[in-house]
């Protein structure tokens, strides 16, 4: 009996324990993702399809180190053996390019509000692909939640007169990636590396061409160390993601990524993008929609506590 009590009470501990990693983890992640404006700033006089590139190949780099020394090369030899899945992640790889590229240029351009819009809808977007492509039902909540968001950006287009076309894309490449990577189950790393070596040669000549050019302004010491960078800014939040993902259950990181836009909207405040009395309305309205869909979240959380959920979100990957 005792045995039996100590035994339980070690399993509690372990189980705590991996919860406030799985937290620690999860919140340096989308802090990280919520704070990476201020990297992706520092190159805005970069053109954003050189910083693209430059983190395509850092990041295929540092994810090789990584495999390497976590001894995963059987999986990638056995997911790139599945050729049923390759059209699924070619696919994916395409939506990956164009994410990360918009979001440069958003950066780049001074329209981190408008990405911070569309990491604050793309749950709400998910919810309706599944929906159109999964045959899953929404409640009159979720149904209530899209519509106010969408008539969020309604307002937005109507307001500044052109179509906040940032926040869609952005929103509609999570999205839709999400739904390819459940097409293609495989390990967030693998996949990522996957995608990101399919990228890789075409980077790597245009980067040759691009900094052979006689007027490339940014070969400076100071841009090139910066650009280098560009794949511990991509791979370190993910693998935090991913440590996080094994340890806390899947409602807990639904509501946490709310961080990431948060965090992302004071940056652009910060970095002196504009806000003005338009914004503020569409902002609010998006954000009624965004708190009636966490609200829906947690209820059905603590109606289905019984049932644990921890298992791998299907190839999540922000910024």
């Amino acid at each position: 009996m005792l045995r039996h009590t100590h035994a339980h009470h070690s399993s509690t501990r372990h189980d705590h324990g991996n919860f406030n990693t799985g937290l620690t983890c999860s919140l340096a992640a989308y802090i990280w993702w919520g704070l990476s404006p201020f990297y992706f700033h520092q190159l805005a006089g970069v053109p954003p399809l050189v910083t693209l590139a430059h983190r395509v190949v850092w990041s295929v780099a540092l994810l090789v180190i990584l495999i390497t020394a976590l001894r995963q090369w059987p999986d990638v030899k056995a997911t790139c053996s599945r050729l049923s899945i390759w059209p699924w992640l070619l696919g994916s790889t395409a939506l990956i390019a164009v994410n990360w590229g918009v979001y440069i240029y958003a950066v780049a351009t001074d329209r981190v509000l408008q990405s911070s819009l569309g990491f604050f809808i793309n749950p709400l977007v998910t919810v309706l692909l599944g929906l159109l492509f999964l045959g899953e039902r929404m409640n009159r909540t979720q149904i209530a939640a899209a519509t106010i968001a969408a008539a969020g950006l309604t307002y937005l287009t109507i307001v500044t007169g052109g179509l906040p076309w940032i926040t869609i894309v952005l929103s509609l490449c999570f999205a839709v990636y999400g739904l390819l990577r459940k097409k293609a189950p495989v390990t967030p790393m693998t996949g990522v590396l996957i995608e990101t070596a399919v990228l890789a040669p075409a980077s790597l000549l245009y980067l040759l061409w691009a900094h052979s050019r006689p007027d490339a302004t940014f070969n400076t010491p100071r841009l090139l160390l910066t650009l280098a960078l560009a794949g511990v800014v991509t791979t370190v939040p993910m693998l935090w993601y991913i440590a996080a993902a094994r340890r806390v259950p899947l409602v807990t990181l639904g509501f946490l990524q709310f961080l990431n836009p948060s965090i992302q909207f004071v940056s652009a405040i910060l970095l002196g993008e504009r806000f003005g009395r338009e914004r503020a309305i569409a902002f609010g309205i998006v954000w009624i929609a965004v708190a009636l869909f966490v609200a829906d979240m947690i209820r059905r959380a603590r109606s289905n506590a019984h049932v644990p959920d921890r298992d791998m979100p299907a190839g999540e990957i922000s910024d």
